[in-house]
This record gives C-alpha cells, structure tokens and sequence, in this order.
C-alpha cells in the first residue's frame, strides 16, 4: 500500500507515524502537510519537516496547558512525542548525529509531560538489570478490583517504549490490562544513553522484567503476558522459550531467525553464503551490501543493524545475525502462542515456519492486504489487530 511517497522506506516510516492517529499520536492532515514538503529521499528534509512540525505541535500544547486545558494539553505532548520520534529516525547509526540525541530527548520528554496529564496511572520505573536498570513505565489499568493481568509490550529495532504507548499500550489498557513498557538493551535509553547493544538471550532481558512485575501488588503474578513488536516478534518468542513466567504470547509478527531474513531478501546462490560471505558469490555480496550502506534510504537497516548490535563491519553483523534463532529453542515455548503475519510484511518471511515448530498451544492470524493490514506491524490498521490479537489474548489472560 503506498500513502504518499514512491520510496518504500519514506513511504513506511510515514504509514507508522501516520497509523498512531488512532490513539491519539497524530493528526492526519498535519502529517500529510509536513510530507508534502520533503523531497524523496532527503533525510535532512526529513528531519528540519518534522522537528518543525513536533516544535509547533508542543509549544501549542504548553500553551494549552498554561491556559488551564490539560486535555488539550496531553493530546498536543502525544502528538509532539510522536513527530520527534519520526525525525530522528533516519539518523540512526554511528558515528552518533547530534541530532538524534536532541530529537530523542525531546520526544521522551513530550511523553512525560503528556503521561502527567493521563487519566490513568502512568509510573515511571527503573528495573534492576546485571549491574544498571532499564528505563520504563509502568500503566496501570484503571477498571477492576485486586491484582489483574498484565502485559510486557516489547518493541523492537527502532521503537522506544515511549512509541510503544501507541502501538499496544492504548489497546491494553482499554482491555483492563496493567502494562509494562520499557527499552531493553539495544532500544531507546538502553542504547542511545546507556549504549546497551541488542543480545541474542532475551530471556536474559525478560527474566528481571517479569520479576519486577511479580512484585507489584496490583498484578496477579499467574499472568503476565507479551506482546513483541517488529523484531520484538522475534524477542517475545525467545523470552518465551525460557522464562516460565510468561502466561502467554503475541508475537507480531512471527520470526524464527534474524538470519533468514536476510537470506529472503537476496538471491538465492547467495543466500547459502551467509553468514560467512564465501566464495565468488560471497565476494559480489560484501559488494553490493557496503555499497548499498551508502544509500540514503536503501542503506538505512543496515546502518540501523551495525549501531543496535555494536557491530563494527557487515560482517560481524551477519555473524551476530545468525546468533539470533530459535532453532533448539522453539520446542522450550509452553504458553499459548499467537503468531502473526501481514500478507506484505517483508519481516515475516518465517512466520508460517515459528508456527509449524510450535508444540504448545498455538494459533496463526493472517492480515491481508484487501483490508488495509498487510504492511510490516499492520500499521496503519491497528484497530483492526487489536481486535483479533486482543480477542484471541481475553480468552487466556482474563477468564
């Protein structure tokens, strides 16, 4: 599905911005007017259009908040959040821009003003983790009486636990679940002011996360779930696979390996080169992917991949990659399973494979493009995901 632009990745990035609109995290006019003045493929436009665009929605809302309007107010710091987000999001890499660092900062902080305006309870939290704390929140459903289930929203490459209020939180708390979101190692503050890289054992990561929950006099400790987002698909379902703790698991979407996506997106006699780059084949590859690094748009994951996971060449990613399946771990998975697929989501290549390893209770939920759900997360449709996932958790997480 193409919105506005030809390019594929400017095009996505504006579809995912765009899409929160239905939990208050854009005005579609507002967005569409900012696109409008950016060229395909200027990064730098990119980022002057929608840091101009957050700086007005923000300065709109504290001058809401000043006259005595705080509804006004909260709506203005999501938006604004949302906007600083999508500015910095092509910067992603190293060396750091200091852009990003500003742009980040700011998109956190419009959060948290909007977040001391919410009518629910929004608590930000530290959670111990090895010899430092990851940063989060913790949402606090405002329906029911004693201990109710609650809900680890995992992000993933590039989301901050602040963009994850859009993406799940909204949907849970509506639904009278507490929910936990937070950057883990390689997302957000983990890495942008901590430098925490992406680890392959997640349920490293997870394991502090439930035991913080377990904690909490509000959450009834036989249920916690989680919900993995983008690459956090891939995430949940290794958190699953070894901590028990987990009462269930949406993973949107579906991936058994970092690796294999990779391999779908080239030439199959290459393909069975990676990770090592061998051969003649081998060769042309390290070729065309250092030159595509390059490319504005088209090098943007790859730039993305070398900062998140602290590697220093594309080599070392691939071979990081490869360190990310679930191949002996899949079996380990004890808790009911959602797994999804979008009919056009490039990330899910290997949703239908997570499937038919799963030996727990496990179900398969399709989006199709006919229906405005088939891009990468369903963005753009969320309602309608959250419909189906939701129903599908309710009968697991809250009976």
């Amino acid at each position: 599905m193409r919105l506005f632009y030809r390019d594929q990745l400017f095009d996505a990035q504006l579809l995912r911005t765009v899409g929160h609109s239905c939990y208050g995290g854009a005005d579609l006019a507002e967005c569409l007017a900012a696109a409008q003045s950016i060229r395909e493929t200027d990064t730098s436009g990119w980022f002057t259009a929608w840091m101009g665009l957050a700086d007005r929605v923000r300065a709109d809302a504290e001058r809401s908040l000043r006259d005595g309007h705080p509804v006004s107010a909260r709506e203005g710091f999501l938006r604004a959040s949302n906007y600083y987000r999508n500015a910095y999001i092509f910067l992603f890499g190293e060396p750091h821009d200091d852009r990003l660092r500003r742009a980040y900062e700011l998109h956190r902080q419009s959060f948290r003003q909007a977040a001391a305006l919410m009518d629910s309870t929004v608590e930000e939290v530290r959670i111990p983790y090895e010899q430092t704390s990851l940063r989060g929140y913790f949402l606090r459903a405002a329906s029911g009486d004693g201990p109710r289930p609650a809900l680890i929203l995992n992000g993933g490459y590039d989301s901050t636990a602040e963009e994850c209020y859009f993406w799940n939180a909204v949907a849970a708390l509506r639904r009278g679940y507490h929910c936990l979101i937070f950057d883990g190692p390689g997302q957000g503050s983990a890495l942008i002011e901590d430098g925490l890289k992406f680890r392959a054992d997640w349920e490293a990561v997870i394991r502090p996360v439930v035991e913080w929950l377990r904690k909490q006099a509000v959450v009834d400790s036989r249920r916690i779930g989680i919900i993995g987002l983008s690459f956090g698909g891939y995430l949940a379902l290794r958190a699953a696979s070894g901590e028990p703790g987990i009462a269930a698991c949406v993973a949107d979407p579906g991936q058994f390996s970092l690796l294999e996506i990779f391999q779908a997106r080239i030439p199959a006699f290459m393909a069975k080169d990676l990770p090592d780059l061998r051969g003649l084949s081998g060769a042309l590859l390290r070729k065309m992917m250092y030159s595509r690094l390059r490319r504005p748009t088209a090098g943007w994951g790859l730039r993305r991949g070398l900062w998140v996971h602290g590697a220093r060449s594309i080599e070392e990613y691939l071979r990081l990659a490869a360190g990310y399946s679930l191949a002996g771990r899949v079996e380990r998975i004890r808790c009911p399973t959602l797994v999804c697929f979008a009919e056009d989501d490039e990330i899910a290549v290997s949703a239908r494979k997570i499937y038919d390893a799963l030996t727990c209770e496990k179900e398969f939920l399709i989006f199709h493009r006919n229906e405005g759900a088939g891009e990468h997360c369903e963005a753009g449709a969320r309602l309608l995901f959250h419909q189906r996932a939701f129903d599908w958790l309710d009968k697991r997480m809250l009976r």
